[in-house]
């Protein structure tokens, strides 16, 4: 190892180094570096990394693994300055943290680093870091001018409609993938703009089931949200054959509160400005913008199925809303699965559920058998895959119904 920059007969160029508060602290990572770099790689202090970043030996550097644990939070503020001193001379922040709160690891990711990993190391895990620092630099030189220049039209008010699921398995992703894509092609000669956000941070498969790439441009906007504009909020969207945009989950797991609702109002917010729908895919835990969400939204549908874990979460939910004197009366409840037109004694345990819970099954889905689960394998829209399937019919009746009621509004204003 290279300690301190220390210059050797023949040295090999430095193109990496450390930054931590004591390198020793994270043997995974000095055998990682040593792994990856050789000797090319240096070690510095916190205040030696601020002193260093400014000096024009810095030029040769492509990287600095910024290590931090528990005892680095109440240097934050220095933390920040070697992440925006770096970014300023052009070099990647790999930020490796070990028992870090998420606020002050939410801190730091805004501030400027590009890649995040949990210590102890996994196996491998800061070479993946180090090409997905490279192969995003590779595609961004290779882009042609349109790709990094992508606009949106703006001055819009775009109708918010949100789903959520109150338990697993109750088909919200494929509900929301497949409702914004009839939205996106209801009609022929003027379709009207759509974009799609997956707002589960941590599980999103909206970019499964469309057979998209997450991309690291999440992750950017996710972490810098106050510089948001529509600009950079396009060049996080990721186009689906060219009739809707979507915003992908990103590429890694993220805290759920790493988004405050001010965040997730503004990106609500940017995106109605642009677009004429805006579908939103949210995650099954209530987070603390979960409101905000509800509160923004036009349409809030909850997805249940015909059992008790659906009826318990949705009592659980109508109490805390109304505990909150949030508007549970804007949710449409959709009861997936629903019973067929001949089974009378399914209908019958559906009409006693809604009376119970003092709600209404204001959409019911039926089942869509085998070929749903193949449509999301292939990473396409029902529509695509099988045109005639029940559910995807009655998807395709709902987004008829939204786009006629948004094109009245419109009309009215």
């Amino acid at each position: 190892m290279t300690s301190k920059l220390e210059r050797q007969s023949a040295p090999a160029p430095i193109q990496a180094c450390t930054v931590s508060r004591d390198v020793q602290n994270f043997d995974l990572l000095i055998e990682d570096m040593e792994s990856l770099l050789g000797e090319g790689w240096g070690d510095l202090g916190f205040g030696e990394a601020l002193t260093f970043l400014g000096q024009p030996d810095a030029d040769t550097l492509e990287f600095i693994a910024l290590a931090i644990d528990s005892e680095d939070e109440d240097n934050l503020a220095m933390l920040c300055k070697i992440i925006g001193r770096a970014t300023e001379r052009g070099i990647k922040v790999v930020l490796i943290a070990e028992d870090v709160t998420p606020a002050a690891l939410h801190q730091l990711l805004r501030g400027g680093a590009d890649e995040f990993a949990p210590y102890p190391l996994p196996e491998g895990e800061l070479a993946n870091a180090v090409a997905r620092l490279r192969a995003r630099s590779e595609a961004i030189a290779a882009a042609p001018a349109p790709e990094r220049t992508k606009k949106l039209k703006g001055g819009g008010d775009g109708v918010l409609v949100a789903a959520q699921g109150l338990c697993g398995g109750t088909g919200t992703t494929t509900f929301a993938v497949n409702l914004a894509w009839e939205l996106a092609t209801v009609r022929g000669d003027a379709p009207p703009r759509v974009c799609l956000i997956d707002l589960s941070l941590q599980f999103g498969t909206v970019a499964t089931y469309l057979d998209l790439p997450r991309r690291e441009a999440v992750l950017e906007l996710l972490s810098d949200i106050p510089s948001m504009d529509g600009d950079s909020f396009a060049q996080a969207l990721t186009p689906y054959e060219d009739q809707m945009q979507v915003f992908t989950s990103p590429p890694d797991m993220l805290p759920m509160d790493m988004l405050s609702p001010t965040d997730v109002k503004a990106l609500l917010d940017v995106a109605r400005e642009h677009f004429d729908f805006v579908v939103i895919d949210l995650p099954k835990a209530i987070s603390d913008w979960t409101d905000t969400v509800l509160t923004e939204a036009q349409v809030f549908f909850a997805l249940v199925e015909l059992d008790m874990r659906s009826a318990q979460n949705a009592l659980r939910l109508k109490r805390a809303l109304q505990s909150e004197d949030l508007p549970f009366e804007k949710i449409r409840f959709v009861l997936n699965h629903a019973p067929k037109f001949t089974d009378l004694q399914g209908k019958t345990r559906a009409k006693r559920m809604a009376e119970g819970l003092g709600i209404d099954f204001s959409v019911l889905l039926p089942d869509g058998g085998k070929q749903v689960q193949m449509a999301c394998d292939h990473g396409m829209p029902l529509a695509r895959q099988a045109a005639k399937n029940p559910l995807r019919k009655e998807i395709a009746k709902l987004a008829a119904e939204l786009y006629a009621i948004g094109q009245s509004d419109a009309e009215a204003a």
